[in-house]
């Protein structure tokens, strides 16, 4: 009887064993240690199947289309944005700042004091994939100059080499001409090979006690909708063996840890191969501040709020572009070297920076930047699942606030319904200006009053031809209250397209003026939707 029993209770037994929930997933070795430990502290279980869909966070290294397809939004949280190639690759970077660039210069310079000239952070960079960039490349190039040739998505210094000589570019040079020409590789769709950017080296790099170095920070994408920025401190990366231009050895000239662990000496100095930023400002303080008339702290000063608007420069390029949804997060590595003028420069941005402890510093600074990047996600989307205030923050401590989306009194208040998440898009859009904006619409964003029946209005706006009515087009990714029409000419046209794809924040301070002093004149249409915004040319 006992067995019988003890049989029939074993089946009970199994399903109260059953896991249920919530459930996390962790895709890839990069942190996974510390992601695990963080997920276990709330409670949450562990799942190893990357094809299950009842998880509450999914974090992985690589990308996968079916995770985004079937993502539940306002219920999960995924890492990564999806289309973060934006910023995170080589080529996507240098073409959305230069876009940015040529777009805000068109408007007026002296509408945007804010915007960095592209010139004076990121090294002069031509793309291979181009052919007029890199006939341009090959033009330009002089002898004894030496540049620096990198792969797109590829990280940890994969693919990079240096160009030195005319030899070494006309071999490039003839490389390039002969994947052009060869017929197979014309059919391909992406031109893989040729998918790299050259840049001009930055020859005179500051040193530390003789070394290279570059400093990693973070910026993370703490939620998209709205949008809520931060910057975080990372650490400085040095090589192992002291700065020589002529060398050919790349440990010499790429500072990463990946690249460091191929030199010999790397197991007995990897502690010196990374320092702390206190250590770095102490450093500078000591040596180079009387001497370069630096201020004091110059590094957790001056060098911070440089780092925090290329960020923010970067981030705006990209700003009306990147796919928003509410429960993606994501952590870029950003990369900065400081030239022996103090001058600092953005090497490049990393999706899925490395998160590996190697040595003594990075043990202390990792596990806070995972922690809290958690942390900041995760509070701010259960708040927004609550219908909360988003801010005050209770657990951001490291981070410091770059940029925020959410209305002036504290935050939209939705609920997890499809309905609730379409309004919080368009409110965002709107709330995003500034609070003045927000407050005190201008007249270009208010509904004109109606035509009084008896007789015309005082400024009669004449009715648009039916050719005209054809030419409306929609840009869809634009939301406001009512439809507005811009009457634009037709050949400023491709000049004001992207600058309405932006939200209010970056056209407060030129579009608006510009719509007003310009007397465009401006309708609006009940029989329109209310998501679409409407240039009339």
């Amino acid at each position: 009887n006992q067995k019988a029993v003890s049989g029939a209770d074993q089946p009970e037994d199994k399903k109260t064993e059953e896991p249920l929930g919530p459930f996390f997933y962790i895709g890839g070795a990069n942190g996974a240690g510390l992601l695990d430990v963080y997920c276990k502290s709330k409670g949450w279980q562990r799942i190893h199947d990357n094809k299950r869909e009842d998880y509450i966070l999914k974090w992985c290294e690589t990308k996968c289309r079916e995770t985004y397809y079937n993502f539940k939004e306002g219920e999960q949280l995924l890492y990564q944005i999806p289309n973060n190639k934006l910023l995170t690759t080589k080529i996507g970077l240098l073409s959305n700042l230069r876009e940015y660039e040529r777009v805000m210069n068109k408007i007026s310079k002296t509408l945007n004091p804010r915007l960095l000239k592209m010139e004076d952070f990121f090294p002069e960079s031509y793309r291979l994939d181009i052919k007029d960039e890199r006939d341009a490349f090959f033009e330009i190039y002089e002898d004894t100059q030496i540049w620096i040739c990198k792969p797109t998505s590829s990280n940890q210094g994969r693919g990079i080499f240096l160009l030195k000589n005319q030899e070494a570019v006309d071999v490039l040079q003839s490389k390039l001409q002969s994947i052009d020409e060869d017929p197979i590789y014309k059919k391909l769709p992406y031109k893989a090979p040729q998918a790299r950017i050259v840049q001009r080296y930055l020859h005179r790099p500051l040193l530390l006690e003789g070394k290279k170095f570059d400093v990693r920070s973070y910026l993370l994408i703490a939620c998209t909708v709205p949008y809520m920025l931060f910057f975080g401190h990372g650490y400085v990366r040095l090589t192992c063996i002291n700065y020589n231009l002529a060398s050919d050895d790349l440990t010499t000239h790429l500072t990463n840890q990946y690249m460091q662990k191929k030199n010999p000496l790397y197991s007995y100095v990897k502690e010196e191969t990374v320092w702390s930023m206190e250590r770095f400002n102490s450093y500078v303080n000591e040596k180079y501040r009387l001497a370069k008339g630096l201020p004091k702290d110059w590094v957790l000063m001056a060098f911070t709020k440089r780092m925090k608007d290329i960020m923010m420069q970067c981030f705006l390029a990209v700003k009306s572009k990147l796919d928003c949804k509410l429960g993606y997060f994501d952590l870029i590595g950003c990369d900065f070297l400081i030239d022996e003028d103090f001058k600092v420069w953005l090497l490049e941005m990393n999706a899925n920076p490395a998160l590996h402890m190697n040595c003594a510093v990075l043990k202390d600074i990792i596990p806070t930047v995972v922690n809290e990047t958690l942390d900041l996600a995760l509070e701010i989307f259960n708040k927004i699942q609550k219908g909360q205030k988003i801010l005050p923050l209770e657990l951001q401590c490291h981070f410091v606030m770059l940029y925020n989306g959410i209305a002036p009194d504290g935050g939209p208040r939705p609920s997890k319904s499809k309905t609730s998440l379409a309004s919080l898009r368009n409110q965002r859009s709107l709330t995003e200006s500034s609070p003045h904006i927000a407050q005190n619409p201008p007249k270009a964003m208010e509904k004109p009053p109606k035509r009084q029946p008896n007789g015309p209005s005082e400024n009669p706006l004449p009715a648009p031809s039916k050719a005209r009515q054809r030419t409306l087009l929609p840009v869809s990714h634009v939301s406001i209250q009512e439809a507005v029409c811009l009457t634009i000419p037709a050949n400023l046209y491709d000049v004001w397209r992207p600058l309405l794809a932006q939200t209010p924040r970056e056209l407060e301070s030129f579009l608006i003026p510009a719509v007003l002093t310009n007397n465009s004149p401006c309708t609006s249409s009940s029989s329109l939707p209310i998501t679409e915004h409407i240039i009339q040319l």
